[in-house]
Order: C-alpha cells, then sequence, then structure tokens
C-alpha cells in the first residue's frame, strides 16, 4: 500500500498477514521498501516464529530482488508470486485497512512517517487482538493462536 503524508512526501506500508491465523505479524512503513528492507523486516518474524514454508508475495521488485530470494533461500522459503488476476492471492489488507478507515486519504492527516508507524502498531494490536474474523470462527487471531 502507498500514501502520502501532510507535506506530501509519498510511503508505502509493508503488511505481513499469517494466512492460517489471521494475525499481522509485521508493519512497515518508509518512505521506500526495497528488498534488502523487506528482508530485514521478516527477519525478526522468522526468528520468532521460525520459517514458513513459502510466502505468497506481489511481482513488485521489492520481492523480485536478488536479496530477497538470497534471504528466502538461506531460510529455505519459496516466494510465491501472484498475478493480478490469480483468485488465490490472500485477502488485501488494503481491504482490511480501509475498513477500519484507515484509506489513502486518511494518511494526509499526518505530518511525519513517525506518526503513520505510531498507528499502524495501534492498528495491528486492535487487529490481532480485537477484531473478530469470521474465517477463525467469529474469534481474534490471538485468541485463535492461543
Amino acid at each position: 500500500m502507498s500514501a502520502r503524508v501532510a507535506d506530501g512526501r509519498s510511503f508505502r506500508i509493508l503488511t505481513v498477514v499469517d494466512q492460517f491465523t489471521r494475525e499481522c505479524l509485521c508493519l512497515v512503513a518508509d518512505q521506500s521498501l526495497t528488498g534488502e528492507k523487506v528482508a530485514q523486516a521478516l527477519e525478526p518474524v522468522v526468528m520468532q516464529r521460525g520459517a514458513p514454508r513459502a510466502i505468497t508475495v506481489d511481482n513488485g521488485s521489492k520481492f523480485s530482488s536478488r536479496v530477497m530470494d538470497a534471504w528466502a533461500y538461506r531460510h529455505g522459503i519459496q516466494l510465491d508470486f501472484f498475478r493480478q488476476a490469480n483468485r488465490l492471492r490472500p485477502a488485501s489488507s488494503r481491504a482490511s485497512m480501509d475498513g477500519y478507515g484507515m484509506n489513502a486519504s486518511m494518511w494526509k492527516c499526518f505530518l511525519m512517517i513517525e506518526n503513520v508507524r505510531q498507528k499502524l502498531a495501534r492498528w495491528q494490536q486492535d487487529y490481532n487482538r480485537g477484531r473478530p474474523h469470521s474465517a477463525l470462527a467469529g474469534r481474534v487471531p490471538a485468541a485463535f493462536v492461543a
């Protein structure tokens, strides 16, 4: 997802969601997201939870970079690229964020990327601990994992 803060500077958000537990494992906001930044963001998730067999990603340059390819190889993770028309594409986190009133236009009320990061941290906590999911029989991800 990409948006702009009040002064017009753009930023991107990396969203990592476990497709089974529906947990939001990682949210990273930065002015740019390179393969190196994505690998750095995923490293603590893999260290804490172990490496998944595969990660479903889009065809963006950050995921198709040599850095990400090497990172995935080191961890024994397959990068599964999806096409835009692929029906197996994971549920859009953009749709989830829009449901919380966090669409692209709302970010303009933030002056700095740090404000965005704070809002994302609160959103992640609510998403994991306060928002029931129909796919989890009405439970929140944290309760499902427990």
